[in-house]
């Protein structure tokens, strides 16, 4: 059975520049990297549930911010383990300090006994595209390029709708 996850780039026109928001995953593993340690808040969701409906409560989940707008459907990715990541593009605005995950429960150290509570995020930011594609994970970067793809050809058309 391939594993499915759905979640939502967000993503900011601050000054004309585009800015997209990424979170950092959190527990002991990514506690100390940072280059490809960086996600579009998403989860796994079951079959038969909606996508788009597992996509914006893992966003809340992961940031404590509804996700509201107009979302647009982006091409599904299949990461390199096999996982497909289905996703939609917003436009919002949030504030990162302000970001609080849900937690979950691990081992750790591995083979200790105790088990401890971590967040599933453990802190967010806005990155500019390039920056972006260096700090996600290599897997979700064409999120990111179809984004700017998409954001030009508007950017394009309402231009020449202008000059009419």
């Amino acid at each position: 059975m391939v594993n499915k996850s759905a979640g939502l780039l967000m993503y900011r026109l601050l000054d004309g520049n585009l800015e997209v928001f990424l979170v950092h995953m959190g527990g002991p593993y990514w506690a100390k990297k940072d280059i490809g340690a960086w996600s579009i808040p998403k989860g796994e969701y079951e079959s038969g549930e909606d996508s788009f409906e597992a996509a914006r409560r893992e966003f809340l989940e992961e940031t404590g911010f509804a996700a509201v707008g107009k979302f647009t459907r982006l091409e599904d990715v299949k990461q390199s383990g096999g996982k497909v990541i289905s996703a939609w593009a917003f436009e919002g605005d949030c504030d990162v300090k302000a970001v609080r995950s849900n937690t979950f429960s691990m081992e750790w150290p591995p083979r200790s006994g105790q088990f401890h509570e971590f967040p599933e995020v453990d802190r967010a930011e806005w990155f500019d595209p390039d920056l972006a594609k260096e700090k996600i994970l290599k897997g979700q970067r064409p999120f990111i390029d179809e984004l700017q793809h998409l954001l030009q050809g508007d950017y394009l058309e309402h231009r020449a709708l202008e000059r009419l």
